[in-house]
């Protein structure tokens, strides 16, 4: 508003030219305004980022613009008595546009931050390697990040464990990866859900490098997780994680799954098509 208002009135002035009148005392005031709104600005954007409020760092993005306008008042008004040639207006035109564009980032991340930003891959990276470092996790996969706030986030996983844990250990497991993720990153981890390894089957082993490395060969696949075979069923659960750049996404998977099956007979691929949420 203020930069659509500012470039209107700038317009104005261009099309009917006034001379301007500035006194000794006016330029005072608008010498003493712009140092008040600029400490103004400076003041409340720290105190939005201290606090991670966007409503603090846009009203310190306001003082700014504010700010802004008045120094070029002040500038234009100095140019003017010491030359009489006025350029309010053509820098308030300048100054117009600065804000809008100042405006329209700032409308942006907002937008952003409402429909859902994806996580920061530093973060996510930071968790799932704390994680991984937990004695009993093989691998940590699919996380989300929920922002309910400033610094207050819900997250759910998969982590990946050996298939002979009972259940009393993957509790113990589970409880040890909230604390230390609270604790540190404070995220509360609102669910962790568990994918089976197979440890003690030397030939699944190899089964399984066999089919990642076919699998990792193909364009846009970024990432295989979640393997378990069922001996007796031979049945084959995976999951793959899709490059968002593939326009096909379920002609890839069908083409993966094909040439497993004829590539590995007997054996029945259930593959679950994950996307590249967190990196």
């Amino acid at each position: 508003y203020a930069g659509f208002t500012s470039l209107i009135e700038s317009g104005k002035k261009i099309l009917h030219p006034e001379e301007p009148s500035y006194s000794v005392i006016s330029l005072v005031i608008i010498f003493v305004a712009v140092l008040v709104k600029f400490f103004l600005s400076r003041f409340v954007k720290s105190r939005g980022e201290k606090v991670n409020s966007q409503n603090l760092i846009a009203s310190g993005e306001d003082a700014g613009n504010d700010a802004i306008l008045s120094l070029s008042v002040f500038l234009s008004a100095l140019f003017f008595r010491f030359t009489k040639i006025s350029l309010e207006a053509y820098v308030g035109v300048v100054i117009s546009l600065f804000i809008l564009k100042a405006g329209w980032e700032l409308l942006q991340e907002t937008l952003s931050q409402i429909l859902g930003a994806r996580a920061d891959s530093k973060f996510t990276k930071e968790i799932k390697e704390t994680i991984n470092a937990i004695p009993g996790v093989f691998g940590t996969y699919d996380l989300f990040l929920h922002n309910y706030g400033p610094d207050t986030y819900l997250a759910s996983a998969h982590i990946e464990v050996a298939d002979t844990m009972h259940a009393a250990e993957l509790d113990a497991l589970m409880r040890k990866i909230e604390r230390k993720i609270y604790k540190k990153f404070h995220v509360v981890m609102a669910g962790i859900s568990i994918y089976s390894r197979n440890t003690e089957n030397k030939a699944l082993l190899k089964l399984q490098q066999e089919i990642h490395d076919l699998v990792l060969s193909k364009e846009h696949v970024l990432q295989m997780h979640g393997f378990y075979v069922e001996e007796e069923k031979k049945r084959v659960h995976m999951d793959v994680v899709v490059d968002f750049e593939e326009k096909d996404r379920d002609g890839l998977i069908a083409g993966i799954q094909k040439e497993l099956e004829e590539k590995f007979p007997g054996y029945q691929f259930l593959i679950t098509q994950d996307l590249d949420i967190s990196d």
